[in-house]
């Protein structure tokens, strides 16, 4: 005997929004589909107007004997699905799905279309080739005469075009079981490009970019590393290409280095721009002026440590004064400034580099990484000999610099005589301005965050649900967070007599040094970052 359904009374909250929406197929009589694991079709998409779908909150999902499958969240209101039946002159068939879902979707989607509508419209990159020889430049047209390869060049063109629209770092390729996905890494986070790609297409794209970057096609067993560089609205964009071995096949990260546009920028750069807090930054720029001594900048990679070494050689750079960089690799061009390349391959490494620079004649130096002994051993002498040393070094935070150096077997005594300071940096992103709005936390939210209630209460906190120009992730740009500690005799002192890392911060504190933690908190106060982003890259303490 059939049961009847009996309708028990629950509470929004006890539900997850995924119980609820299965709930609701169950009670329509609809079937309930998961759009993280479902494939759409680009296709489709492009058949139903966008805005349309924005403004009744739903996706096409597939076409089939005359009717259009969608998926919406609340399958109840049959007049708007009667609506959507008729503007688009085809009956439907209602699934149902996660509001968030459906607008993620939509986010992602409507962003990327949009730019790959433009890309395919009028696209023409030159590829040009890493060999000096001016003549040797390939064009897409050369490439394109064969009809069964050109949708895979398109497609990969079309990719390398969407990611500097969105302003990608890397591209990334990873290749699955039954698919190949495609990320852009942008302000430091990974988001998905598009929908997965078959995967019997990953050979011919993973071979479109061997031929881009000059490797070999038929070596799919071990690492390979190239280059290629294009032409995109009238500038030279490089891209450092890493192809890699993995059980499902090859994937490939493609490294963006827009040289001339950073270049144009980077003439401009101080560190005003960079995010310092005033009192750090009228500090630091003390030390950068000094006539001789360390400055050293630590933090992990990717956290912006070269920019604010370029920024304070462009604030001190002048006609009186030579300056010399060795860098691996040189990322940006500085006028004025002698830049030199490491190149292993040939013996130019840090420390012989770092040797001949100074037979050079130089005032101040900056050299990229500090790897090894014998290149930490030439830097500290250098600064103690007169000349002003910048640097950046692997470390989490200022007190575990010293540990590093003592690490690699340097002269502690050396070491901290030639130090001016020492500066951490993280960066953190920035709330997009073109969605943002206020939030406020409650009490049990702000002592989660480590905050006293008392203190943040009334606090605007300010983050962006996500919008078109962020794609979706509420986030546009990024800033950076400092500690920065100044080395007074005091703090040598307690240096050299190995003290524990945790008295060295208790003493520099009172001293007045703000840490890490603060400094994004300050960040937060002032509405550039949220709360989440901070905790992604700072240590939650409590009591603040």
């Amino acid at each position: 005997m059939a049961t009847i359904p009996v309708a028990v009374p629950y509470s929004n909250d006890a539900l997850s929004e995924a119980e609820r929406a299965q709930m609701l197929a169950r009670r329509y009589h609809a079937e309930f589909v998961d759009l993280k694991n479902f494939k759409i079709q680009h296709d489709l998409f492009k058949s139903v107007p966008v805005d349309l779908m924005f403004r009744y909150s739903f996706v096409p999902l597939e076409q089939s004997e005359g009717r259009l499958s969608i998926a919406l969240s609340d399958p109840s209101k049959l007049m708007v699905i009667d609506e959507i039946s008729g503007l688009l002159g085809t009956r439907i068939v209602t699934r149902v799905a996660t509001l968030s879902q459906i607008t993620d979707l939509l986010k992602k989607t409507e962003q990327s279309q949009r730019v790959l509508d433009e890309a395919t419209e009028g696209l023409a990159f030159d590829v040009v080739s890493s060999e000096e020889n001016a003549d040797e430049n390939i064009s897409i047209e050369k490439l394109t005469a064969d009809d069964d390869i050109s949708p895979i060049i398109r497609l990969v063109d079309t990719t390398i075009f969407t990611a500097l629209e969105r302003r990608a770092s890397d591209i990334h390729l990873e290749t699955f079981d039954d698919s190949l996905l495609v990320k852009y890494r942008i302000d430091g986070v990974l988001q998905q490009a598009m929908a997965p790609i078959a995967r019997e297409h990953h050979q011919t794209i993973l071979s479109r970019i061997k031929i881009m970057s000059e490797l070999d096609i038929a070596e799919r067993r071990v690492p390979q590393d190239g280059r290629f560089r294009v032409r995109y609205k009238g500038r030279l964009i490089d891209f450092r290409v890493s192809i890699m071995p993995t059980v499902h096949g090859e994937n490939a990260v493609l490294r963006v280095l827009d040289k001339e546009s950073m270049s144009e920028k980077f003439t401009k750069l101080s560190l005003d721009v960079v995010g310092f807090a005033e009192k750090d930054l009228t500090r630091f720029r003390r030390y950068i002026k000094e006539p001789y001594g360390m400055v050293l900048v630590t933090g992990p990679t990717g956290s912006g440590k070269t920019t604010t070494l370029y920024a304070a050689l462009n604030e001190i750079k002048s006609e009186e004064d030579k300056i010399i960089t060795i860098e691996d690799p040189v990322e940006y061009q500085i006028r004025g400034i002698t830049q030199i390349p490491v190149n292993e391959k040939k013996g130019l490494t840090f420390a012989r580099g770092l040797r001949s620079i100074l037979r050079h004649d130089p005032d101040k130096i900056l050299v990229g990484e500090i790897r090894d002994a014998e290149t930490a051993q030439i830097a500290i002498n250098s600064a103690l000999t007169g000349h002003l040393v910048f640097t950046t070094v692997h470390a989490n935070n200022v007190v575990d610099v010293l540990g590093r150096f003592l690490n690699m077997g340097v002269e502690p005594y050396n070491f901290v005589s030639a130090l001016n300071c020492i500066l951490a940096q993280r960066l953190v992103r920035q709330v997009c301005e073109f969605c943002v709005q206020d939030v406020h936390y409650n009490d049990a939210q702000l002592e989660e965050n480590g905050l006293r209630p008392s203190e943040w209460r009334d606090v605007v906190f300010k983050e962006g649900p996500g919008c078109i120009e962020c794609g979706g992730t509420g986030y546009r740009g990024r800033s950076a967070i400092h500690e920065l500690l100044e080395l007074d005799d005091e703090i040598r002192e307690m240096l050299l007599e190995k003290r524990p890392g945790s008295e060295i911060r208790k003493k520099a504190k009172a001293k007045g040094m703000a840490f890490l933690r603060d400094s994004a908190l300050e960040r937060v106060r002032d509405g550039i970052t949220t709360l989440k982003e901070i905790n992604k890259v700072t240590f939650i303490e409590t009591g603040r």
